[in-house]
């Protein structure tokens, strides 16, 4: 079955760096686009990043120019290097993916981000 564990999340100041972590088993990860969403407090959850087969990518705006989406195949890891942290970047951040042949959703736990001073 499909299991993706989220890593790297924590506290950090306004202009910080922070890299987030997915490890992905049960699926051929080369296969698979990856995403990143995150959700923040009283609010819905947002696709932030996404990362396709052939290693392109697509960002939110609100994080564009900031954040950067990778892949390591050979670890069957995606990270999320955020940059410039900001106060509204604060929120859990989770690992989503959508393999064949059913497409559905498969989500990790999350991972907690707090950018705070």
């Amino acid at each position: 079955q499909v299991q993706l564990v989220e890593s790297g999340g924590g506290l950090v100041q306004p202009g910080g760096s922070l890299r987030l972590s997915c490890a992905a088993s049960g699926i051929i990860f080369s296969k698979n686009a990856m995403n990143w969403y995150r959700q923040a407090p009283g609010k819905q959850r947002e696709l932030v990043a996404i990362i396709n087969t052939d290693g392109s990518t697509n960002y939110d705006d609100s994080v564009k120019g900031r954040f950067t989406i990778s892949r390591d195949n050979a670890k069957n890891t995606v990270y999320l290097q955020m940059n410039s942290l900001k106060p509204e970047d604060t929120a859990v951040y989770y690992c989503n993916t959508r393999p064949l042949p059913t497409r559905v959703n498969y989500w990790g736990k999350g991972t907690l981000v707090v950018v705070s001073s």
